[in-house]
């Protein structure tokens, strides 16, 4: 037998998604004895891309993501297998309660409102926010006929047929925006909430199939987790812990300028940095958002960069601002609250961060964070730092009456940040897929642009990359 020659591999990309798909590669490589070396390129200083997590004066503040769901279990594990379980913390789910901005005033989301779907009867029955015709309209659920093709819908055109418009103006657009700062006209419900059709397809209805999966689960003897967690010093614990594991070479800080591919070559890739220097390749991994992506294979399939372009983005921001405890006469007795677009306000959503959890503000402080842009309002993003900084004040106050002058304020942009599931992005997907491998043989996609936006989904990604690359190099080794 012929010892395999090692492999080198480029992962372009040090966002989470790049940073997994490093980490199990490592893993992988190590536990099945293959000779791999690999290259990790990022362009900014330091790695992580929307992970952000500031932690002076006693604050825990995150730029990006906050937390992560649990019933997706890959971030969890993850934790867990880097050592972090005893870092992990939930939300105080005792105060678990969402609020919805509705003619200018802050409702809350009645009890038994699962995602979208109403589980108990009083709480909904009495709640102001939905008229008495749109519950009547939600109760419809139970008798309309589930969809019977397979084709992608939007999720707006899916909650009308089931729930109706009022369901989806009041409840689902600013609740689905929250996640995806999607238009939920655009967005596809195969790519982001595929679980609304699994249950319709299974029950017949949103209502009845909500109501057993409850009951199967209170049946369970699985211990139950909270619905989002997090790490107690901030999710950069994880980008920091993942790095520290990594053995490769690390190249923070450099932009790649060029993709070379020659197939006549050992190593057909190579990957040409800003500073002038090169690096060589027998695979290349791309963790990039799809429009850098689609820049750098340009030269070899236009129309796969066409396709990958073809994925919109949105940009975002967020607004963090402490207060002194004393100064608020809010209770703060929630998670937060999101905004229907019809509102007239120009914020998308708040979340007051140390009801939601702990160890995020002093104990004489609290802390909120505000979401501005998406599809709502995109242009905000730009504007100066202290105009946007005196519109958000100026929103708290009318929603929250809190006029108090803030202990600290911190503002994180994220220009075309967000990618866009719009409707029929699966096939888009597929179509991406199969134009790489014929095109560019032992190149790879990753990350948040394809199979799912959050933190479970993008180290999921990236696993299973690493788990293609491992069986490609596998395939090839004894030759």
């Amino acid at each position: 037998m012929i010892k395999p020659m090692t492999q080198h591999v480029i992962i372009i990309g040090g966002g989470i998604s790049g940073l997994a798909t490093a980490y199990y590669l490592q893993q992988q490589a190590q536990a099945k004895n293959l000779p791999l070396t690999y290259t990790l390129i990022e362009k900014q200083p330091t790695f992580g891309g929307k992970i952000v997590t500031d932690t002076r004066d006693g604050f825990v503040i995150e730029g990006g993501p906050d937390s992560f769901i649990s019933q997706k279990p890959w971030a969890r594990q993850l934790c867990q297998e880097l050592g972090l379980q005893d870092r992990l913390i939930g939300t105080n789910d005792e105060q678990r309660k969402t609020f919805i901005l509705h003619n200018g005033r802050l409702q809350a989301l009645p009890d038994g409102v699962m995602l979208i779907i109403p589980t108990r009867f009083m709480p909904f029955a009495l709640s102001p926010l939905i008229s008495p015709w749109g519950k009547l309209r939600m109760g419809l659920d139970l008798f309309i006929p589930a969809k019977t093709d397979e084709a992608d819908e939007s999720l707006a055109d899916f909650i009308r047929r089931r729930l109706g418009n009022e369901a989806l103006e009041k409840i689902a657009e600013p609740l689905m925006a929250g996640i995806y700062v999607a238009d939920p006209t655009t967005l596809s419900l195969q790519s982001t909430f595929p679980r609304f059709r699994q249950i319709e397809k299974k029950y017949g209805s949103l209502i009845k199939g909500m109501l057993a999966q409850q009951q199967a689960s209170s049946k369970s003897s699985q211990p139950k987790l909270p619905l989002f967690m997090t790490l107690r010093g901030g999710l950069t614990e994880l980008v920091n812990t993942i790095v520290a594991k990594l053995t490769g070479e690390l190249r923070p800080h450099q932009t790649v300028n060029r993709l070379n591919y020659q197939a006549t070559e050992a190593q057909p890739y190579e990957v040409l940095l800003a500073d002038g220097q090169t690096r060589r390749a027998d695979r290349v991994i791309l963790a990039t958002p799809a429009y850098i992506t689609a820049g750098l294979l340009e030269p070899y399939n236009p129309a796969l960069a066409e396709q990958l372009r073809a994925i919109r983005y949105l940009s975002t921001a967020t607004v963090s601002l402490a207060f002194n405890k004393a100064d608020i006469a809010h209770p703060l007795n929630g998670f937060g609250f999101v905004i229907p677009k019809k509102e007239n306000t120009r914020l998308m959503a708040c979340t007051w961060v140390s009801t939601k959890f702990n160890h995020r503000a002093p104990n004489d402080q609290i802390l909120l964070r505000v979401f501005i842009g998406g599809y709502k309002n995109e242009a905000l993003v730009d504007w100066p730092t202290d105009k946007l900084l005196a519109l958000v004040r100026e929103e708290l106050a009318k929603i929250m009456g809190i006029t108090a002058r803030p202990t600290r304020q911190q503002l994180y942009r994220w220009p075309i940040g967000n990618a866009q599931y719009d409707v029929g992005h699966l096939a888009r997907v597929a179509t991406i897929e199969a134009e790489t491998q014929n095109t560019l043989p032992h190149l790879y996609l990753t990350g948040s642009a394809f199979l799912g936006v959050g933190l479970p989904d993008c180290i999921y990604q990236g696993q299973q990359t690493a788990i293609k690359v491992i069986a490609d190099m596998e395939g090839v080794k004894n030759i």
